[in-house]
Protein backbone atom coordinates (compact mmCIF):
# COMPACT_ATOMS: atom_id res chain seq x y z
CA UNK A 1 0.00 0.00 0.00
CA UNK A 2 1.27 3.47 -0.87
CA UNK A 3 2.14 5.84 1.96
CA UNK A 4 0.42 8.65 0.02
CA UNK A 5 -1.41 9.10 -3.30
CA UNK A 6 0.59 8.41 -6.43
CA UNK A 7 0.62 10.47 -9.61
CA UNK A 8 -0.85 7.77 -11.82
CA UNK A 9 -0.01 8.95 -15.35
CA UNK A 10 3.67 8.15 -16.01
CA UNK A 11 3.34 9.30 -19.62
CA UNK A 12 3.27 12.98 -18.71
CA UNK A 13 5.73 15.15 -16.75
CA UNK A 14 4.75 16.28 -13.27
CA UNK A 15 3.47 19.85 -13.23
CA UNK A 16 5.57 21.76 -10.69
CA UNK A 17 5.24 25.16 -9.04
CA UNK A 18 8.38 26.58 -7.43
CA UNK A 19 8.29 29.02 -4.53
CA UNK A 20 11.36 31.24 -4.25
CA UNK A 21 13.38 32.73 -7.10
CA UNK A 22 16.63 33.84 -5.44
CA UNK A 23 20.06 32.44 -6.31
CA UNK A 24 19.27 28.93 -5.10
CA UNK A 25 15.84 29.26 -6.67
CA UNK A 26 17.45 29.94 -10.05
CA UNK A 27 19.58 26.79 -9.65
CA UNK A 28 16.44 24.79 -8.95
CA UNK A 29 14.64 26.30 -11.92
CA UNK A 30 17.48 25.26 -14.21
CA UNK A 31 17.30 21.74 -12.78
CA UNK A 32 13.54 21.57 -13.22
CA UNK A 33 13.59 22.85 -16.80
CA UNK A 34 16.40 20.41 -17.70
CA UNK A 35 14.41 17.42 -16.48
CA UNK A 36 12.11 15.40 -18.74
CA UNK A 37 10.21 14.23 -15.65
CA UNK A 38 8.75 17.60 -14.68
CA UNK A 39 7.29 20.75 -16.22
CA UNK A 40 7.76 24.09 -14.47
CA UNK A 41 4.33 25.72 -14.67
CA UNK A 42 4.59 28.44 -12.05
CA UNK A 43 6.99 30.48 -9.91
CA UNK A 44 5.97 32.39 -6.79
CA UNK A 45 8.13 35.05 -5.18
CA UNK A 46 7.50 38.19 -3.15
CA UNK A 47 9.68 39.96 -5.73
CA UNK A 48 7.65 39.39 -8.90
CA UNK A 49 10.19 41.19 -11.09
CA UNK A 50 12.93 38.85 -9.89
CA UNK A 51 10.72 35.83 -10.53
CA UNK A 52 9.88 37.00 -14.04
CA UNK A 53 13.56 37.60 -14.80
CA UNK A 54 14.42 34.10 -13.54
CA UNK A 55 11.70 32.53 -15.69
CA UNK A 56 13.09 34.34 -18.74
CA UNK A 57 16.63 33.27 -17.86
CA UNK A 58 15.74 29.58 -17.93
CA UNK A 59 13.45 29.87 -20.95
CA UNK A 60 10.41 28.52 -19.14
CA UNK A 61 6.75 29.08 -19.99
CA UNK A 62 5.62 29.52 -16.39
CA UNK A 63 3.11 31.75 -14.67
CA UNK A 64 4.45 34.15 -12.05
CA UNK A 65 2.64 35.29 -8.91
CA UNK A 66 3.42 36.90 -5.60
CA UNK A 67 1.72 34.03 -3.73
CA UNK A 68 1.62 30.26 -3.86
CA UNK A 69 -2.14 30.25 -3.37
CA UNK A 70 -2.80 32.02 -6.64
CA UNK A 71 -0.62 29.59 -8.57
CA UNK A 72 -2.20 26.53 -6.97
CA UNK A 73 -5.53 27.66 -8.40
CA UNK A 74 -4.21 28.83 -11.76
CA UNK A 75 -1.93 25.87 -12.59
CA UNK A 76 -3.27 22.88 -10.60
CA UNK A 77 0.23 21.48 -10.06
CA UNK A 78 1.21 17.94 -9.12
CA UNK A 79 3.94 19.17 -6.79
CA UNK A 80 5.57 22.20 -5.18
CA UNK A 81 9.29 22.85 -4.84
CA UNK A 82 10.00 25.15 -1.89
CA UNK A 83 13.19 27.21 -2.21
CA UNK A 84 12.28 30.01 0.18
CA UNK A 85 14.42 31.09 3.14
CA UNK A 86 14.24 28.61 6.06
CA UNK A 87 11.96 30.85 8.13
CA UNK A 88 9.29 30.58 5.41
CA UNK A 89 9.50 26.82 4.90
CA UNK A 90 6.77 25.82 7.34
CA UNK A 91 4.17 28.27 6.06
CA UNK A 92 4.71 27.35 2.41
CA UNK A 93 4.88 23.61 3.05
CA UNK A 94 1.74 23.52 5.15
CA UNK A 95 -0.22 25.62 2.66
CA UNK A 96 0.70 23.26 -0.17
CA UNK A 97 0.12 20.06 1.80
CA UNK A 98 -3.38 21.06 2.87
CA UNK A 99 -4.15 22.04 -0.71
CA UNK A 100 -3.44 18.40 -1.51
CA UNK A 101 -0.06 19.02 -3.17
CA UNK A 102 3.16 17.16 -2.21
CA UNK A 103 6.28 19.22 -1.55
CA UNK A 104 10.01 18.95 -2.14
CA UNK A 105 11.61 21.46 0.23
CA UNK A 106 15.15 22.79 0.46
CA UNK A 107 16.96 21.98 3.69
CA UNK A 108 16.71 22.71 6.54
CA UNK A 109 13.06 21.80 7.04
CA UNK A 110 12.67 24.67 9.50
CA UNK A 111 14.73 26.98 11.71
CA UNK A 112 13.69 24.99 14.82
CA UNK A 113 13.11 21.34 15.58
CA UNK A 114 9.63 22.10 16.94
CA UNK A 115 8.60 23.60 13.59
CA UNK A 116 9.95 20.52 11.82
CA UNK A 117 7.91 18.27 14.11
CA UNK A 118 4.82 20.32 13.21
CA UNK A 119 5.56 19.69 9.55
CA UNK A 120 5.79 15.93 10.20
CA UNK A 121 2.33 16.11 11.70
CA UNK A 122 1.08 18.28 8.84
CA UNK A 123 2.27 15.79 6.21
CA UNK A 124 0.61 12.94 8.10
CA UNK A 125 -2.63 14.86 8.59
CA UNK A 126 -2.77 15.97 4.95
CA UNK A 127 -1.77 12.55 3.65
CA UNK A 128 0.77 14.07 1.27
CA UNK A 129 4.52 13.68 0.86
CA UNK A 130 6.83 16.30 2.30
CA UNK A 131 10.43 15.52 1.30
CA UNK A 132 13.47 17.51 2.39
CA UNK A 133 16.20 17.88 -0.21
CA UNK A 134 19.40 16.73 1.49
CA UNK A 135 21.08 17.21 -1.84
CA UNK A 136 24.56 16.11 -0.77
CA UNK A 137 23.35 12.54 -0.22
CA UNK A 138 23.17 12.20 -3.98
CA UNK A 139 26.75 11.47 -4.99
CA UNK A 140 27.96 8.26 -6.59
CA UNK A 141 31.21 8.66 -4.64
CA UNK A 142 29.32 8.87 -1.33
CA UNK A 143 27.45 5.66 -2.13
CA UNK A 144 30.77 3.98 -2.94
CA UNK A 145 32.29 5.33 0.27
CA UNK A 146 29.40 3.84 2.22
CA UNK A 147 30.27 0.44 0.75
CA UNK A 148 33.92 0.92 1.73
CA UNK A 149 32.98 1.94 5.28
CA UNK A 150 30.84 -1.19 5.62
CA UNK A 151 33.94 -3.30 4.87
CA UNK A 152 35.54 -2.07 8.08
CA UNK A 153 32.97 -3.51 10.45
CA UNK A 154 31.38 -1.07 12.88
CA UNK A 155 33.62 2.02 12.76
CA UNK A 156 34.92 3.25 16.07
CA UNK A 157 35.46 6.71 14.65
CA UNK A 158 34.11 8.70 11.70
CA UNK A 159 35.39 12.22 11.08
CA UNK A 160 34.63 15.14 8.77
CA UNK A 161 36.87 18.14 8.19
CA UNK A 162 35.12 21.03 6.44
CA UNK A 163 36.97 24.25 5.64
CA UNK A 164 35.61 26.83 3.19
CA UNK A 165 35.54 30.62 2.91
CA UNK A 166 32.38 31.55 0.98
CA UNK A 167 31.17 35.14 0.98
CA UNK A 168 27.45 34.85 0.49
CA UNK A 169 26.12 38.10 1.89
CA UNK A 170 22.47 38.14 2.85
CA UNK A 171 20.81 36.17 5.64
CA UNK A 172 23.71 33.76 6.27
CA UNK A 173 25.99 36.61 7.33
CA UNK A 174 23.52 37.53 10.06
CA UNK A 175 22.75 34.06 11.44
CA UNK A 176 23.83 33.23 14.99
CA UNK A 177 25.19 29.83 13.92
CA UNK A 178 25.72 30.00 10.15
CA UNK A 179 27.98 26.96 9.86
CA UNK A 180 25.93 24.61 12.02
CA UNK A 181 22.48 25.70 10.94
CA UNK A 182 22.99 26.27 7.23
CA UNK A 183 25.78 23.88 6.22
CA UNK A 184 26.68 21.24 8.81
CA UNK A 185 23.36 19.46 8.37
CA UNK A 186 24.71 18.06 5.08
CA UNK A 187 27.59 16.33 6.87
CA UNK A 188 25.41 15.27 9.81
CA UNK A 189 22.87 13.73 7.45
CA UNK A 190 25.64 11.99 5.49
CA UNK A 191 27.01 10.53 8.73
CA UNK A 192 23.61 8.92 9.41
CA UNK A 193 23.59 7.57 5.86
CA UNK A 194 27.15 6.21 6.06
CA UNK A 195 26.76 4.55 9.44
CA UNK A 196 23.20 3.28 9.09
CA UNK A 197 22.88 4.30 12.73
CA UNK A 198 21.27 7.10 14.73
CA UNK A 199 22.78 9.83 16.92
CA UNK A 200 22.36 9.56 20.69
CA UNK A 201 24.11 12.66 22.06
CA UNK A 202 26.54 15.45 21.21
CA UNK A 203 29.09 17.75 22.79
CA UNK A 204 29.84 20.85 20.71
CA UNK A 205 31.89 24.04 20.89
CA UNK A 206 31.49 26.94 18.45
CA UNK A 207 33.32 30.22 18.07
CA UNK A 208 33.86 33.05 15.61
CA UNK A 209 37.47 33.70 14.54
CA UNK A 210 38.51 37.32 14.78
CA UNK A 211 38.83 37.65 11.00
CA UNK A 212 35.38 36.20 10.30
CA UNK A 213 32.93 38.22 8.19
CA UNK A 214 29.96 36.48 9.81
CA UNK A 215 28.09 37.95 12.76
CA UNK A 216 27.58 34.54 14.37
CA UNK A 217 29.91 31.62 15.06
CA UNK A 218 31.51 30.39 11.84
CA UNK A 219 33.65 27.60 13.35
CA UNK A 220 32.69 24.47 15.30
CA UNK A 221 33.79 21.11 16.62
CA UNK A 222 31.08 18.59 17.50
CA UNK A 223 31.46 15.03 18.81
CA UNK A 224 28.41 12.78 18.42
CA UNK A 225 27.82 9.39 19.99
CA UNK A 226 25.82 7.05 17.70
CA UNK A 227 23.72 4.13 18.87
CA UNK A 228 26.19 1.62 17.37
CA UNK A 229 28.95 3.05 19.59
CA UNK A 230 30.64 5.07 16.83
CA UNK A 231 31.94 8.53 17.64
CA UNK A 232 31.41 10.98 14.81
CA UNK A 233 33.55 14.13 14.98
CA UNK A 234 32.79 17.15 12.81
CA UNK A 235 35.30 20.01 12.68
CA UNK A 236 34.73 22.95 10.36
CA UNK A 237 35.04 26.62 9.60
CA UNK A 238 33.14 28.75 7.12
CA UNK A 239 35.69 31.55 7.11
CA UNK A 240 38.68 29.42 6.09
CA UNK A 241 40.39 30.94 3.04
CA UNK A 242 43.06 28.91 1.31
CA UNK A 243 43.51 25.16 0.82
CA UNK A 244 39.77 24.67 0.99
CA UNK A 245 38.19 21.25 1.30
CA UNK A 246 35.45 19.99 -0.97
CA UNK A 247 31.96 21.31 -0.22
CA UNK A 248 31.37 17.78 1.08
CA UNK A 249 34.35 17.98 3.42
CA UNK A 250 37.07 15.38 3.87
CA UNK A 251 36.08 12.08 5.54
CA UNK A 252 37.88 9.29 7.43
CA UNK A 253 36.41 6.16 9.00
CA UNK A 254 38.40 3.77 11.18
CA UNK A 255 37.24 0.34 12.34
CA UNK A 256 38.58 -3.06 13.35
CA UNK A 257 39.05 -3.94 9.68
CA UNK A 258 41.03 -0.87 8.66
CA UNK A 259 40.47 2.69 7.43
CA UNK A 260 38.57 4.31 4.57
CA UNK A 261 38.75 7.92 3.37
CA UNK A 262 36.80 10.10 0.95
CA UNK A 263 38.09 13.41 -0.35
CA UNK A 264 34.54 14.74 -0.79
CA UNK A 265 34.86 14.59 -4.57
CA UNK A 266 35.51 11.43 -6.58
CA UNK A 267 38.41 9.78 -4.73
CA UNK A 268 37.57 6.94 -2.33
CA UNK A 269 40.39 5.02 -0.63
CA UNK A 270 40.29 1.97 1.62
CA UNK A 271 43.04 -0.01 3.33
CA UNK A 272 40.88 -3.09 2.64
CA UNK A 273 40.06 -2.71 -1.06
CA UNK A 274 42.31 0.03 -2.41
CA UNK A 275 41.56 3.34 -4.12
CA UNK A 276 39.01 4.28 -6.76
CA UNK A 277 38.11 7.39 -8.71
CA UNK A 278 34.33 7.30 -8.90
CA UNK A 279 32.75 9.05 -11.90
CA UNK A 280 29.70 11.24 -11.27
CA UNK A 281 26.32 9.56 -11.36
CA UNK A 282 23.57 10.46 -13.79
CA UNK A 283 21.79 12.78 -11.35
CA UNK A 284 23.64 14.24 -8.39
CA UNK A 285 22.94 16.97 -5.82
CA UNK A 286 19.55 18.66 -6.32
CA UNK A 287 18.96 16.71 -9.54
CA UNK A 288 19.31 13.54 -7.48
CA UNK A 289 16.84 14.82 -4.91
CA UNK A 290 14.39 15.67 -7.68
CA UNK A 291 14.80 12.21 -9.21
CA UNK A 292 14.00 10.51 -5.90
CA UNK A 293 11.04 12.83 -5.30
CA UNK A 294 9.55 12.08 -8.71
CA UNK A 295 10.07 8.35 -8.21
CA UNK A 296 8.31 8.54 -4.85
CA UNK A 297 5.33 10.33 -6.38
CA UNK A 298 5.16 7.78 -9.20
CA UNK A 299 5.36 4.73 -6.90
CA UNK A 300 4.06 5.91 -3.53
CA UNK A 301 7.26 4.61 -1.87
CA UNK A 302 8.70 6.67 0.97
CA UNK A 303 11.90 8.48 -0.07
CA UNK A 304 14.98 8.71 2.14
CA UNK A 305 14.34 12.45 2.58
CA UNK A 306 10.75 12.15 3.82
CA UNK A 307 10.27 14.69 6.62
CA UNK A 308 9.78 12.05 9.32
CA UNK A 309 13.10 10.45 8.36
CA UNK A 310 14.90 13.80 8.09
CA UNK A 311 14.01 15.05 11.56
CA UNK A 312 16.98 13.41 13.25
CA UNK A 313 19.41 15.17 10.91
CA UNK A 314 17.89 18.48 11.96
CA UNK A 315 17.92 17.29 15.58
CA UNK A 316 21.68 16.83 15.29
CA UNK A 317 21.98 20.49 14.29
CA UNK A 318 19.80 21.79 17.10
CA UNK A 319 21.48 19.53 19.65
CA UNK A 320 24.90 20.82 18.58
CA UNK A 321 23.70 24.42 18.90
CA UNK A 322 22.20 23.73 22.34
CA UNK A 323 25.41 22.06 23.48
CA UNK A 324 27.51 25.00 22.29
CA UNK A 325 25.22 27.42 24.12
CA UNK A 326 25.10 25.45 27.37
CA UNK A 327 28.55 23.91 27.48
CA UNK A 328 26.98 20.51 28.22
CA UNK A 329 26.38 17.25 26.35
CA UNK A 330 22.89 17.16 24.87
CA UNK A 331 20.78 14.00 24.52
CA UNK A 332 19.02 13.73 21.13
CA UNK A 333 15.91 11.87 22.37
CA UNK A 334 15.40 14.37 25.18
CA UNK A 335 15.66 17.19 22.66
CA UNK A 336 13.09 15.52 20.39
CA UNK A 337 10.73 15.11 23.31
CA UNK A 338 11.14 18.76 24.22
CA UNK A 339 10.52 19.75 20.59
CA UNK A 340 7.32 17.70 20.60
CA UNK A 341 6.00 19.55 23.66
CA UNK A 342 7.05 22.89 22.15
CA UNK A 343 5.15 21.96 18.99
CA UNK A 344 2.03 21.30 21.05
CA UNK A 345 2.31 24.76 22.60
CA UNK A 346 2.43 26.57 19.25
CA UNK A 347 -0.63 27.79 17.33
CA UNK A 348 -1.34 25.27 14.56
CA UNK A 349 -4.25 24.05 12.46
CA UNK A 350 -6.64 21.76 14.32
CA UNK A 351 -5.79 18.86 11.98
CA UNK A 352 -2.11 19.22 12.90
CA UNK A 353 -2.84 19.44 16.61
CA UNK A 354 -4.97 16.31 16.46
CA UNK A 355 -2.16 14.44 14.75
CA UNK A 356 0.39 15.62 17.30
CA UNK A 357 -1.86 14.56 20.17
CA UNK A 358 -2.32 11.12 18.62
CA UNK A 359 1.38 10.31 18.89
CA UNK A 360 2.89 8.37 21.78
CA UNK A 361 3.57 10.24 25.04
CA UNK A 362 7.26 10.58 24.16
CA UNK A 363 6.12 12.31 21.02
CA UNK A 364 9.04 11.27 18.84
CA UNK A 365 8.21 7.75 17.71
CA UNK A 366 6.41 9.16 14.68
CA UNK A 367 8.86 11.82 13.47
CA UNK A 368 12.11 10.37 14.73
Amino acid sequence: MSAFPRVDDPARPLRVVQVGAGSMGLAWMRTLTASDDVELVGVADLDVDRAEAAVRAVGADAKVDVSLGGLLTATEPDAVVNVTVPAAHSEVNIEALFAGVPVLCEKPAAPTLAEAVIQVAAAEAAGRLLMISQSRRYYAALAEYRRRVAELGTPGLLTTGFFRGPRFGGFRDEMEQPLLVDMAIHAFDAARYLLGAEPVSVSCETWNPVWSWYRGDAAATATFLFDDGTRYVYTGAWCADGLETSWNGEWRATGSGGTATWDGEGRVTSSVSGAADVPPGGNEQIAGALEEFVAALRTGAEPSGAIARNVRSLAMVEAAVRSAESGTRVQIDALLEQAYHEALSLPVREEIRSRLESWTPRGTDSPG
